[in-house]
């Protein structure tokens, strides 16, 4: 499960620090042109993606703390569904995020 963790750290880094700062800072150059044609305040559509992708970034890093806890069969099975559940919730948020700032998700 050492290796699992430190793969999941990693994913969660270069999510958390990379792309969930700089798009929240304003690089919405980072996500793709179709998803942003009809958006109009692409600060706030920045902020909002940015806050929605941390959830994103959090899931690998919350799995990963929990597959740390024990080698077991049933603490694996409970890091893969913490995985699932907060990748699940962050991109319920950024769908949010597309309806409400670009009429639809695409």
């Amino acid at each position: 499960m050492l290796i699992y963790s430190f793969i999941m750290f990693s994913v969660s880094i270069i999510l958390l620090i990379g792309f969930c700062i700089a798009i929240y800072k304003g690089r919405t150059d980072l996500i793709h042109d179709y998803h942003q044609t009809k958006v109009s305040d692409r600060k706030a559509y920045g902020k909002s993606f940015g806050k929605a992708l941390f959830i994103v970034g959090l899931a690998p890093l919350f799995s990963g703390t929990v597959a740390l806890l024990d080698k077991s069969k049933t603490i694996a099975l409970v890091a893969v569904v913490v995985l699932a559940l907060f990748l699940v919730l962050g991109i319920a948020c950024i769908c949010f995020v597309q309806k409400k700032y670009n009429g639809g998700i695409f």
